[in-house]
């Protein structure tokens, strides 16, 4: 087998994982941004539940991300489809919100119940998220 054929997929696999990784630090940015509690700051400061909290969202974001990746074609769905896994991403912090008021406080408090339940809000819409992703 020649050396070319091993690595023909190599420029596509480049071009996606840069994709992917500019769609990931444009998560971070803007979820941390709306968020009120500074969750970096709280997980280096030994904050569990912060780290849950981001974790679960981090989580949330990347499934749908990872499937769009795995089963659509082109960069341009690739990029549509990750802006939306974001965007529902930032919803489901108001969603977790909502459900738990005081849910910001509580995470800086560090009550990891608090930080799970956020983690999972995230983590369960963006399975949905990734099921859903139709084209």
């Amino acid at each position: 087998m020649e050396f070319a054929v091993l690595f023909k997929g190599v420029p596509n696999f480049l071009l996606y994982l840069a994709l992917g990784s500019a769609l990931l630090v444009a998560f971070f940015v803007v979820y941390l941004w709306v968020t009120p509690h500074d969750e970096l700051r709280l997980i280096r400061g030994g904050n569990s539940a912060a780290a849950l909290s981001l974790g679960g969202a981090v989580i949330g974001f990347i499934l749908p991300l990872g499937m769009v990746i795995a089963h659509h074609a082109t960069l341009l769905s690739v990029a549509f489809w990750g802006i939306v896994a974001l965007i529902v991403q930032v919803v489901a912090f108001f969603v977790a919100r909502a459900l738990m008021p005081g849910l910001p406080q509580a995470i800086e408090g560090g009550k990891i119940s608090v930080g799970a339940f956020s983690g999972l809000v995230s983590l369960t819409i963006g399975i949905l998220n990734a099921a859903c992703q139709i084209e």
